[in-house]
Order: structure tokens, then C-alpha cells, then sequence
């Protein structure tokens, strides 16, 4: 079968053939196969996966594959047996020509870990070509008066096929004048020349056909054929003589066309047209040899006619002849050899042997990332790459074998800063001047869990109204993540606490998605005020990450509370108080004094007192502040003696809460008639009366005495505690029937003796942390006693029941009103 390779097909065959012999060179095989060329597409070349070590089951998980080639890919792996077998038609002259070996280098790769596997296949040549003769004829004149033995060049034949496949011998058809020998060339080359035997006879035979017959080693043979015609002439017995039978030059690769390689010289020592001599390319020289250079006829000088390429071939072999004038012609031969020169006119190339796989971002140092190969088409020097990646990369590549690399990780890895490298690798030759390229290789970076979430704020501040609607939302608190993916998916939780001993999450709860809070139920400001909620924001990440944040929740408050009456007790006799005045009493005079308290705060809290009916309003009036009800005028002799008061007490908050309450005055003459009675009976009576008096008189200065005693003991507290100061504190734990540690009695005392003021202060924590302390009314210049806000009516109870426990049987004194228990 003929073969015509025309200049594209020879590159290749050249490329791959130093590819190879650089390879072989530098590195020992693996893993080796043998096979011939021409096998069918789908032959088992071996059983890789076995030769590798690896099952059935690695085959597929770890991605057993051949790696992607600059050409055919020749190979492929059957993923079902882990059978290396052939993919596409493989010619051995193609790719290697006429080397002694062929062998094909392969890179199989398998992921999880990265690896790259080197295989060699031999190419096995088979007898697949005929020799063939660049001409299917060859022409000579031969003067008959030539003397025998003079040898006549043939062209060679041609066998695209290697070792013994390639043309090994040459025959010639019978005849008696010429005979068939070989001539040997420097490095074992052979051509055939035809030898004279017997002088010719132009009268006899003017022309000989004889058949040239190129034979090869194969099995079975395979032939080429060429005829030979010989035209006898008349007599130019001298040939033309080069000067030298062989030009050896080299030439650079990049010169010009139309540069003057060599001058070839030749003499004829005949005279006149049979002396004159013509340069002449050999018949049997190729075109294309004959369009990359000239032979100036005249001259002999060699030129170039096209552009070299070092690549294409480094060496060609050009046969030139030297004929004369005469007749018949006569001609001479000699060989050029001329080698190219290889400038460093090719860019190096860099080749992805495997695709890059995300990295994770806490990969280790000397991680795989990808399988890279450099090859540079010039040689020696101009073939060295260097290869460089940017300064401050987190990468490094590692040499393989032979112009293999492997980019590795070097440094430490963030997503959250990069989610991906664009990887600039950039090679370089040694050339002069060196030629370089570049290739980025995009890496990306696959998300850790490294990031905890983050609030927005690490805490909140929750204003919430009383009273509110249960299920309301509360707040919404987020927290982002710089994670990816589930990393950075939040849920949110409230961590387990105690409110007033009760869980935090009887109060509320919160939607783990968008971290809305909402109330479970309303809040009363009069039971609490004020509660935290420890909120946690958790990714979905393996392990997962968290963190907290804590929300303070301040219960602002509403006036849901009307003022409650303390004083004066109604208990028994509905919403009506009775009080006693004697008719004597003037301007000014202190009747009674109404007092309230309201549960809520702020201006909720604030009370203001008036007297809402009267039977005669131009007798008593009522403080707006303090209560306390006075006469307006002296009482006059027509002035009824009961009188009637409904005092109306109202708060200051929105809307306006208000109570009220009922005074019964009874106007009366000789109020402390019935006293001395009483005193005056029992001085008559005596001995009757003795022993109870004498009891009694111990009762009360026995209370007396602790009284004073008590009372020296606070004011010496004060004096220490506030130099100068009139109040003093006593706390209710300081009593021996007092048991709750939560509230705080205070009380002030006038210079003169009797009380100021009582304070009731709520004991909680919160309640002291926010230090509220309001005053439910101005000090009056005629008040001897105030109330400053209880926490609730129960509070002022409380304090009542302080004081009788303190002062039992006593009166409680307001100027020169009495007023008893």
C-alpha cells in the first residue's frame, strides 16, 4: 500500500518522535505494553486497572482515566473492566517514521487521592508498506564509449516501515551489460548504483530497459519497482568532477529565502560544449526538497527557495549533478548535507493534565490540586521551560517526571476572603532571547465551617408595653455567617433561664428561622418589669458553630391600675369613714386625712385629691396633694352637726383612673367630756380600780420605755449613716415577726418627735436596678405624715401591721389630732 506523507504528517511524526526519545531518556516506565500497529479500533491493549493494583469498584470512584493528549487520543479505558483498548486508528509511520522504537507515553490518571500513572505502549511495526521509487522512471545517457566499472547513481527507494519491514535489499532484471551495486554512505546508509560491465554498442542496442526492484524484510515481501532506461550515445568520454564529493553546512532555521547556503564546484576536462557544465538537482529528489531550495544552473550556487523549520526536519540531503555540453551528456554527482541550525522561535506550552478539583479551605500543605505538563517544540537550551507562579500565591508546583508537574498548596487557604484562585503560571524558556507563556488555572476553594455567626448587635434593648396582646412579636434579632452553603445557614433558640424561678421560655419564644421573638402571654409592669432572653444563633455546619446574644426586655407601663384608698379604712362599713370634730375647731383645722396609693409608675402613679360633693363646701376643703381634709372656716352654732365629704381621688395617666371615698363628720360639743368622766369615776372608786390602773400604767410605760429605746437606736443608725440627717432606715428584717426579706421599711421622724413619713420600697433586684422612687404628693407645711409609693395597697398594709406589731395599744399622733388604731 502506497503512502504519500505530505509536510504536516512529517511534523507530527518528528514532534512525536523527540517527544518520545526526550522522555525515555529522562525517565523508566511503569507500566508497559506491546502491540502492532494497525490494530482495530476497541482491541484490548491489557488489563490496567489489575496492573495499577486497582478493583473493579476503584475503577469508577476513583475516576480511572487516559489524560488528554495535544492530538488523537489513541487510547481510552473501559470503565466496566478497567481494560486499556484502543480508540483510534494508530499508524507507527505516522507518528514515529522510520525509528528503530516506537513507543507511545501515556498518562493514566486517577482521582481521590490525585495521581498521575506513566504507561508506555510500543507501536510494533507491521509490514503495512510497499518500497516506493520517487520516479517510476529513471533516464540515462550513457556514452558507449564509456570504459566498463563506471557506476551510475539510482534513486532509492522509500518503505515508511521500520527495522526489518524497511527496504533491505535491491535486485536488478538480467543483463549483459550492467550490473546492480551497493554504495555505502557515513552512518550506514545504502544506495544502489548501476554498474558497466561490457562496453556499450550503440549500433547493436541504442537502449537498455532494465527494472530496479526495491525489496523489504517483511513477511511476506513486499516490492517496489522502477525502470531504468538507458539511451546509448555517441562519445563524451569525460564526466564532470566536483571538487569535493560531500558539502557538510549548517544553517539558523529563521533565514531569509534567497540566502546562499553553499557553492558547489565541478570541472569537465573536455573541451568546449562537452567542458561546459550545468547544475542540476538529482532526478530522484523530492519536491519538497525542490520548493525549500534552488541550484543556480551556471553557478552551482545553492539557495534557499522557502522558509526551514527545525521542527518540520533538522537535517536534509540534497543530491545535485553537474552535466556537460557534449553529446552525449555526460554528468557528475555529489551529496549536501545540510543541518538546521534550531532557533528558539517556539512559545512553550502548558498542558492540563487533569482538571483542578475545589480544594478545601483547610486543606494541608502539599495537597494535590492539579496535573500540569510544559512542552517546548525547539531543543537543547531553547526546549529547558522554567516554570513561575506569582509571588504571595498560596500554591507551589511540584516536579513530576520528565516536563510533568503537580500544583500543590504551600500556604493557608480563607474562602470567605477568596472563593477561588485564578492561578497564573507562567513558563519560560532558555532561549535567547527567552520566550515565555502564560495559563491561568482557576482553583476554587470549597467551604469549612470556620465562621461562628455573629449578631448583628451583641445585645438588645426590647421596649414592651403591659398589657400587650399574647403572641405579638416582641423583636426580631438576626445574625449573619460568612460561611457557604449549610455553614452558613442560621437557626436560632433561646437558651434555658429563670424568670421569677419560672423558664424564659413560658414567657416567650422565638422562630428559629428569622429569629423573630413573640410573647407568650401579656406582662404586667406591677409583677415585672424588666427580664433577659439569652438568644443563640447556630449554624448547620459539621460540627456547628454558635454564639449568643442577649436580649433585655423593659416592661414600660400603662395605667391599668385605679388609686386605691389606705386611709381612712372603710373596712365594715362600706365606702363611708366617720370622723369626729368638735364644733370649737377653727380655720385650718386638721379633720382627717385621706390617703391612696396607685400600683402603677411615673405620672401613672401621680394622685391629686378633691372633693367631689359636700353638704356645705364652704366648710371643709381637701390638699390636692396630701388629702388632708381641714376646716375653711371657724364652725358656726347653725352649721349642721353631721356632715358629709365624697372625695374623689384620680390618678394622672391616660385614660384617668379614680376612686373615691365617703367622710362622715360629726360635729360635736364637749368632745373630751366622756374622758374626764372616766377619770373622775375611777378616783371615787378606788380600791376597785387600783389594780387596773396600776396595770395599765405598767403597760404603758413599759411601751414607753421601748419605744424611746427603739427610737434612740434609729436615730443614732441616721446619724452615723447621714451626718446631719433627720430620716433614718430600719429594715423590716430587723424585726423579729417580719419575714419577708423583699421590702424595706423606712421611716422619718420630725425633730419634735412624731412620724415624718413611711416608705415601702419593693425589693427585687430589678425594681432597685432601675432605683425608681417616686413621690405620690408634695410635703405639705401641715403634713406630719406621708406615704411614699408602696409597690401596692398590700404594701402599706404591711406597714400597718409593722406598726402594731411595734406599738401596740399606742396612738399614732398628727399634730394635736389623735387619731387611734
Amino acid at each position: 500500500m502506497t503512502k504519500k506523507m505530505g509536510r504536516g504528517a512529517s511534523a507530527w511524526r518528528t514532534f512525536c518522535w523527540h517527544y518520545f526519545f526526550l522522555l525515555w531518556s529522562l525517565t523508566d516506565a511503569q507500566t508497559r505494553y506491546s502491540i502492532p500497529e494497525e490494530l482495530k479500533q476497541g482491541s484490548v491493549v491489557g488489563n490496567i486497572a489489575k496492573d495499577l493494583g486497582l478493583s473493579l469498584t476503584d475503577i469508577f470512584d476513583r475516576k480511572l482515566r487516559v489524560a488528554a493528549e495535544a492530538g488523537k487520543q489513541f487510547f481510552t479505558v473501559d470503565s466496566g473492566k478497567g481494560e486499556l483498548v484502543v480508540n483510534d486508528r494508530i499508524d507507527r509511520e505516522t507518528l514515529c517514521g522510520q525509528s528503530a522504537s516506537c513507543v507511545l507515553p501515556l498518562q493514566v490518571v486517577t482521582e481521590n487521592p490525585l495521581q498521575l500513572h506513566r504507561i508506555e505502549v510500543e507501536i510494533r511495526d507491521i509490514n503495512d508498506n510497499s518500497p516506493v521509487f520517487v520516479t517510476q522512471q529513471h533516464d540515462l545517457e550513457i556514452a558507449e564509449s564509456t570504459v566498463t566499472g563506471v557506476r551510475f547513481p539510482l534513486g532509492t527507494a522509500q518503505d515508511p516501515d521500520s527495522g526489518i519491514n524497511s527496504v533491505k535489499s535491491y535486485s536488478l532484471s538480467k543483463s549483459e551489460c550492467f550490473s546492480l551495486k551497493m554504495k555505502e554512505f557515513p552512518g550506514g546508509l545504502q544506495a544502489p548504483e548501476l554498474v558497466l560491465d561490457k562496453m556499450l554498442d550503440r549500433e547493436k542496442k541504442g537502449v537498455h530497459e532494465l527494472l530496479l526492484t526495491a525489496l523489504d524484510g517483511g513477511n511476506p515481501v513486499k516490492r517496489g519497482i522502477m525502470k531504468i532506461l538507458v539511451t546509448v550515445l555517441d562519445i563524451n568520454d569525460n564526466i564532470p568532477v566536483f571538487t569535493k564529493p560531500s558539502y557538510n553546512l549548517t544553517v539558523p532555521e529563521n533565514s531569509v529565502s534567497g540566502t546562499v547556503l553553499v557553492k558547489v564546484e565541478a570541472t569537465d576536462a573536455d573541451e568546449g560544449a562537452n567542458g561546459d557544465v550545468e547544475y542540476a538537482f538529482a532526478q530522484h529528489t523530492p519536491q519538497s526538497l525542490l520548493s525549500l531550495f534552488n541550484v543556480n544552473s551556471d553557478t552551482g550556487e545553492v539557495s534557499l527557495a522557502g522558509l526551514l523549520d527545525y521542527e518540520l526536519s533538522p537535517v536534509y540531503d540534497l543530491r545535485i549533478t553537474a552535466k556537460d555540453k557534449g553529446v552525449p551528456k555526460m554528468e557528475g554527482h555529489c551529496r549536501v548535507q545540510v543541518n538546521i541550525e534550531d532557533i528558539n522561535d517556539n512559545v512553550p506550552e502548558i498542558l492540563l493534565t487533569s482538571t483542578p478539583n475545589p480544594v478545601r479551605e483547610d486543606a494541608l500543605k502539599g495537597t494535590v490540586v492539579a496535573l500540569i505538563r510544559v512542552s517546548d517544540l525547539d531543543a537543547g537550551d531553547n526546549a529547558k521551560v522554567v516554570l513561575k507562579l506569582p509571588v504571595g500565591s498560596p500554591f507551589s508546583l511540584k516536579p513530576s517526571f520528565s516536563n510533568n508537574y503537580a500544583l500543590v498548596t504551600s500556604g493557608s487557604l480563607d474562602r470567605e476572603r477568596f472563593p477561588f484562585y485564578n492561578v497564573e503560571i507562567t513558563a519560560t524558556d532558555s532561549g535567547s532571547p527567552p520566550l515565555s507563556s502564560k495559563k491561568t488555572i482557576i482553583v476554587s476553594v470549597s467551604d469549612v465551617n470556620d465562621n461562628p455567626p455573629v449578631f448583628s448587635q451583641p445585645s438588645y434593648n426590647v421596649y414592651l408595653k403591659e398589657n400587650g396582646v399574647p403572641g405579638s412579636i416582641l423583636y426580631s434579632v438576626s445574625a449573619s455567617d460568612l460561611d457557604f452553603g449549610e455553614n452558613a445557614k442560621v437557626s436560632y433558640s433561646i437558651l434555658d433561664s429563670k424568670v421569677q424561678d419560672v423558664s424564659v421560655s413560658s414567657y416567650v419564644y422565638i422562630n428559629s428561622e428569622n429569629g423573630s421573638i413573640y410573647s407568650m402571654h401579656s406582662f404586667d409592669y406591677e409583677k415585672l418589669k424588666v427580664f433577659q432572653i439569652m438568644v443563640q444563633a447556630k449554624d448547620q455546619g459539621s460540627p456547628s458553630l454558635s454564639s449568643n446574644a442577649t436580649v433585655h426586655v423593659f416592661i414600660l407601663d400603662q395605667n391599668d391600675n385605679a388609686p386605691a384608698v389606705i386611709y381612712p379604712s372603710s373596712a365594715g362599713l362600706g365606702s363611708l369613714s366617720l370622723q369626729r370634730m368638735p364644733r370649737t375647731a377653727k380655720a385650718g383645722y386638721l379633720v382627717t386625712k385621706v390617703t391612696a396609693v396607685d400600683a402603677d409608675s411615673g405620672h401613672n402613679a401621680w394622685i391629686s385629691y378633691k372633693v367631689a360633693e359636700a353638704t356645705d363646701a364652704s366648710l371643709f376643703s381637701v390638699n390636692q396633694y396630701t388629702g388632708e381634709v381641714r376646716t375653711k372656716r371657724a364652725v358656726a352654732e347653725q352649721d349642721d352637726s353631721s356632715q358629709r365629704l365624697l372625695i374623689e381621688i384620680r390618678d394622672d395617666g391616660e385614660p384617668v383612673q379614680s376612686a373615691t371615698v365617703t367622710v362622715s363628720i360629726l360635729l360635736e360639743d364637749g368632745l373630751h367630756e366622756p374622758i374626764q368622766d372616766i377619770r373622775h369615776k375611777a378616783a371615787e372608786s378606788g380600791v376597785k380600780t387600783g389594780r387596773l390602773a396600776l396595770y395599765l400604767i405598767l403597760s404603758l410605760a413599759s411601751v414607753s420605755v421601748l419605744s424611746l429605746v427603739t427610737f434612740l437606736i434609729l436615730a443614732v443608725k441616721c446619724v452615723k449613716s447621714s451626718a446631719g440627717s433627720a430620716s433614718c432606715c430600719v429594715r423590716r428584717s430587723d424585726c423579729d415577726d417580719y419575714k419577708n426579706p423583699n421590702r424595706n421599711l423606712q421611716i422619718q421622724l420630725n425633730t419634735d418627735g412624731p412620724i415624718k413619713y413611711v416608705e415601702v420600697l419593693g425589693g427585687d433586684m430589678m425594681s432597685q436596678s432601675q432605683s425608681f422612687r417616686s413621690c405620690m404628693s408634695p410635703m405639705s407645711e401641715y403634713s406630719d405624715f406621708t406615704l411614699i409609693k408602696p409597690s401596692s395597697t398590700s404594701d402599706f398594709k404591711e406597714v400597718i401591721s409593722v406598726l402594731d406589731a411595734s406599738l401596740p395599744d399606742s396612738t399614732w399622733t398628727f399634730e394635736s389630732q389623735q387619731v387611734r388604731k
